[in-house]
């Protein structure tokens, strides 16, 4: 497990060191957040904070994993699908900046090019040693075959957790913490199965590269926390939600835990509900359930200071992760041993 330290190190340095003259190259060329005009009062002030620091926490992150990578099917499927997101991010993030507005890419493009990132996956996924079109159901311990039916759940994981995390991402740390808290839970999970695919000396390359990602990612998003904590001296921008929500939803594709998800990504599920239960009830009754959605806004709006909003979303979200991991630890590896 040498490289995967070592690629999370790296990346947390790196992203550490670099920061500072990233952030001022933003701000020199006036990459600056668009502020939503029917979002909290209180966000006007973010209004031009530099913007776009997903770039930041890929290139901490994406240069340390190629260096030790082992160059597996499952490993490069999932920098895949983050680079991919990533792209999609950044599109939308230099369209915000071009047009100096909040609203970018259009939705149906976005999801035009989900589905393009998820037609990619699934042909590399396809090389995978351990590819099926079978997912395990835990709990109860069923192989749920959904042969064609694999390709449109494929699409429903990666741009749910993209969506998901794209909405998380609205005030200072939430995202970058809870990601990492996921990030975590990734590395634990094949971390374990690295450890039971075999004797030492003779364990699988898939889970150690995996790992070596998941690692990398996390140094590269803990430095990035440490200037996007609050208040923040940059965002992550739709680059960096994209990014690193396309990456939670590929490592749960190859680890094959997808049906963990609603707990690992527990924040993500979340937010997003509570943006659907305020759609669905205020076109319905005229009402609205909470005072402004996604739900963190909720608790802002009733004098919840960012800080305390981060640090509660992150306890729960972190008991949730370790109940995703301990199912995983008790079904995927019992039932398929």
């Amino acid at each position: 497990m040498v490289p995967v330290l070592i690629a999370g190190l790296l990346a947390m340095v790196a992203a550490v060191v670099i920061g500072p003259r990233f952030i001022e190259l933003l701000r020199t060329r006036n990459l600056g957040q668009q502020i939503r005009a029917e979002g909290p009062a209180t966000h006007v002030v973010k209004q031009g904070t530099p913007t776009m620091g997903g770039l930041l926490i890929l290139a901490s992150a994406i240069l340390p994993f190629l260096a030790l990578s082992q160059y597996t099917a499952e490993g490069l499927t999932v920098l895949f699908v983050t680079l991919g997101c990533a792209a999609i991010g950044f599109t939308d993030d230099y369209l915000k900046l071009r047009r100096r507005h909040s609203l970018g890419l259009p939705g149906r493009w976005k999801m035009i090019l989900l589905v393009a990132v998820t037609v990619g996956a699934a042909l590399l996924l396809q090389e995978t040693s351990s590819f099926t079109t079978t997912i395990y159901v835990p709990v109860v311990g069923w192989d749920l075959h959904l042969g064609v039916l694999f390709y449109p759940f494929l699409f429903l994981v990666i741009a749910g957790t993209v969506n998901g995390a794209n909405l998380t991402d609205g005030i200072d740390g939430l995202a970058a913490g809870t990601v990492v808290i996921m990030l975590l839970t990734f590395l634990a999970v094949a971390g374990i199965a690295w450890i039971r695919s075999g004797s030492p000396g003779h364990r699988s390359d898939v889970y150690l590269d995996v790992a070596t990602l998941a690692a990398a990612l996390i140094g590269g998003t803990i430095g990035f926390l440490w200037y996007n904590a609050s208040p923040a001296e940059v965002f992550m921008g739709d680059t960096g939600s994209f990014a690193l929500g396309g990456a939670i939803a590929g490592f749960a594709i190859v680890t094959g835990t997808e049906l963990l998800l609603p707990l690992i990504a527990a924040i993500f599920v979340i937010e997003v509900l509570s943006l659907i239960i305020q759609v669905v009830s205020f076109k319905r009754t005229g009402r609205r359930v909470f005072l402004i959605a996604p739900i963190h806004h909720h608790f802002e709006m009733k004098a919840w200071s960012e800080t305390k909003i981060m640090v509660r979303f992150w306890i729960l979200h972190g008991i949730l992760c370790a109940i995703g991991f301990a199912l995983f630890y008790r079904y995927y590896l019992n039932f398929r041993a």
